[in-house]
């Protein structure tokens, strides 16, 4: 885990002329930070170290009946089951209602809980009760931009980006029509941003944040914004950039998105039928542009994925979803899961407010995640283990191997049988990690269609 670190003297400098330039706006209203109350918890609960962290995103408004926070902490045990030690929460506060189609990323105001998910002390109760489970919980954060009827677009005009009319515009080149730029050269905008950040873990003791469109927010913010939450006593925060940049490691994120692994995925296993090589050459794109400790979040669907395509569609069915996360899971990053994944939801229909998941739906399908999981977390190798690739066109296979285990992974990524000639070194003596029964390989290995296996010795 990433240790916390006060500011250099460069930083409090580069801080101090900000304010000083805000000062001299005759529009801007001055926030005055919060004082930051060193935490001391009560729990001792301390996150996953980055490259043991298994995550779980959630979309509170699919993912109980009741739709709100306190479903989220009722099924707390499940999540904990699954093997996962980290929950994102997708964001909880007020939506906007101007121009706004009710989108959760439309934030119209920074510290406070949405009416419809419950209170400030349901959040508080969530926090505590995942902590008491080892469960890390991690707030989805939207630094980019907010809601048209946020109090700082009448209090504050200049805190946004502007038009050469003086007229406050949507971020350029999306068609994000719901919600207002944020001005990132203005140096009380950074504060408050700051400070709001702040109040959530000084407040409700959440344990740090995925941060929303990294890649359109300035590198100098985020260096700016991480370097004052990690200087937060007691505190060891998990801090997540939803982009791709290279900066945001610099900037002080543990992980960004493997955006590019996954649109290599969705072409292996999809129409398109490339080869398995694909994925390992861009692992290896990715992974040369990430300092070592850091790690890409790799998933084979989240919340914008499957608003458009759930895994059941895009990788040809349950067998080909649970296929391609195997993949995902074993290769080289950290996991995530999207609620719902585990049991096949097949529609789109689900997450889109009006439905939930309904978690008694292929079982078999959450078992098989389960045990895939349940190695993971037990397995040094699978995890951080040095990783050789193998080349067939058809079937990925990877060896990780530890000072003291090694993990084979083979996976099918077609929907028909395949056959692989295997190299002398790996034939031999195995167990299959997921059963404990003795595999014995030889020359040859035949996979019906979308198998995997995941072998240690």
């Amino acid at each position: 885990m990433k240790q916390a670190f006060r500011y250099s003297i460069v930083t409090i400098l580069v801080c101090l002329l900000y304010i000083f330039q805000s000062c001299s706006k005759s529009d801007d209203v001055i926030v005055t930070p919060t004082p930051i109350t060193p935490i001391t918890p009560t729990d001792g609960f301390v996150p996953a170290a980055t490259a043991d962290i298994v995550m779980y995103e959630i979309n509170p408004s699919a993912f109980s009946a009741s739709k709100n926070l306190q479903g989220i902490t009722n099924r707390l045990d499940n999540i904990k089951a699954l093997g996962v030690n980290t929950i994102w929460i997708m964001p909880i506060y007020p939506i906007g209602v101007t121009s706004s189609f009710g989108s959760p990323y439309c934030v119209k105001e920074y510290t406070s809980v949405r009416t419809s998910l419950g209170t400030l002390q349901d959040f508080k109760t969530l926090v505590t009760t995942a902590h008491q489970k080892g469960i890390a919980v991690v707030l989805d954060w939207v630094a980019n931009h907010t809601s048209w009827d946020n109090t700082w677009i009448t209090a504050n005009p200049s805190w946004y980006t502007q038009n050469s009319s003086g007229q406050i515009i949507s971020p350029a080149g999306t068609n994000w029509n719901d919600v207002a730029d944020l001005n990132f050269n203005n140096a009380a905008m950074r504060t408050a941003m700051i400070d709001a950040m702040k109040y959530w873990v000084t407040e409700a003791n959440v344990d740090g944040f995925r941060c929303d469109a990294a890649d359109y927010v300035p590198y100098d913010f985020w260096l700016q914004a991480n370097t004052a939450l990690n200087a937060i006593p007691n505190k060891h925060l998990i801090l997540l950039a939803e982009g791709s940049r290279a900066d945001h490691f610099a900037a002080g994120f543990q992980m960004n998105f493997a955006w590019d692994y996954l649109g290599a995925e969705k072409n292996v296993f999809g129409i398109n039928q490339t080869s398995v090589a694909n994925l390992f050459t861009t692992n290896t794109s990715e992974y040369a542009a990430v300092p070592t400790g850091k790690k890409k979040l790799r998933f084979t669907t989240n919340h914008d994925e499957s608003n458009i395509s759930t895994p059941i569609s895009v990788y040809g069915g349950n067998n080909g979803a649970l296929a391609a996360s195997v993949i995902s899971i074993y290769l080289q990053g950290v996991p995530l899961l999207y609620c719902g994944q585990e049991v096949g939801v097949s529609t789109t229909a689900t997450y889109s407010g009006t439905n939930t998941i309904n978690w008694t739906a292929n079982n078999d399908m959450l078992l098989a995640y389960t045990n895939l999981l349940t190695f993971y977390n037990s397995s040094t190798a699978a995890r951080t283990g040095l990783l050789t690739t193998y080349s067939d066109n058809d079937v990925c296979y990877f060896k990780k191997a530890s000072a003291s285990e090694q993990v084979l992974v083979f996976v099918n990524t077609r929907n028909s049988a395949k056959n692989i000639v295997l190299p002398t070194a790996l034939q031999g003596n195995w167990t299959d990690a997921l059963t404990g029964a003795s595999v014995t390989l030889s020359s040859s290995l035949s996979l019906t269609s979308y198998q995997y296996m995941v072998l240690k010795k």
